[in-house]
């Protein structure tokens, strides 16, 4: 399965006999599924038919849709006469002509004209045909909008690729290194109670003591295991792809807290300053991570 992020855009103009529907998507990052439909009130009853079309397709991020729905041609009109009324406007005419003694010779057009006599109906619209309309222009955006996701969420993840395979180099060098600390440690002890006490004769059981008391204290056994799985782990999970946004983001915190682990115990510069690059390269990952979807 490929990998998707959460930014790409699609635009599709869809029309058929009586209809014509543009469709523009654009996708950013969230941490949810969250869709916002800009529609004309006239269709708001298909918004949940076009809200579980896109649901089909993606999974996580801000999605910001735009559909215009033109009707190609005149639409069929038809005309209402509200005769009760009409015929009280009439009535109340008469009655107001003869009140005034002034002339009741009114005619049909002259009532016609009053308010709300007559309206003009729009013919009620068939919903299943704009919705084959408009679901193939939502397709078609959305084909376009997932083909740019993938294309990008390849690009991210041979990034990531690229850096965890860094981490696994710096990782190597940190083990080699762990290895030299207590023996570097034995010799420094030894300088330093030369130093102070010149003329003692060295007793080697107590130094072997603290040489052992410090080299558990600054074994990292563990945390280079953990971190190595994780390693391998986070590899896996972009070669089997999908959704792997939230996964990959758990793992990532997983091998900061096993960094920062080996950094408190470290008693090395070299192992200090690697684990600062390893750091630095994971903070690049997460920023990475959190546009996969």
């Amino acid at each position: 399965m490929t990998i998707r992020s959460m930014t790409g855009f699609g635009r599709a103009d869809v029309s058929d006999d009586f209809y014509r529907v543009t469709c523009e998507v654009k996708g950013v990052n969230h941490r949810f599924f969250d869709l916002h439909i800009r529609l004309s009130r006239r269709y708001a009853g298909l918004e949940d038919r076009i809200r579980e079309q896109v649901k089909r397709h993606v999974i996580r991020g801000r999605i910001e849709m735009s559909l215009n729905v033109e009707r190609i041609g005149e639409a069929e009109r038809s005309l209402k006469v509200d005769k009760g009324l009409a015929m009280a406007y009439h009535k109340s005419l008469i009655e107001l002509a003869e009140y005034l003694g002034i002339s009741s010779d009114f005619s049909v057009i002259d009532v016609f004209k009053l308010p709300e006599v007559f309206n003009l109906e729009d013919e009620t619209e068939d919903m299943d045909a704009v919705w084959r309309t408009i679901t193939r222009a939502v397709d078609e955006a959305l084909l376009l909008l997932l083909g740019m996701r993938e294309r990008e969420g390849e690009n991210l993840r041979q990034d990531i690729l690229s850096r965890n395979q860094q981490i696994k180099t710096m990782v190597d060098k940190i083990e080699e290194q762990a290895a030299v600390i207590p023996k570097e440690y034995a010799d420094r002890l030894r300088i330093r109670v030369q130093e102070l006490l010149p003329d003692m004769r060295l007793d080697e059981n107590r130094i072997y003591q603290e040489i052992a008391l410090f080299a558990d204290r600054v074994n990292i056994t563990e945390e280079i295991v953990r971190l190595r799985s994780h390693i391998e782990q986070l590899t896996g999970l972009l070669a089997a792809g999908g959704a792997v946004g939230r996964t990959g983001d758990f793992l990532l915190q997983e091998m900061f807290r096993e960094i920062n682990t080996i950094g408190s115990k470290a008693n090395n510069l070299l192992v200090s300053q690697l684990v600062v690059g390893v750091k630095a390269e994971l903070e690049k990952m997460r920023e990475q991570f959190q546009n996969i979807e």
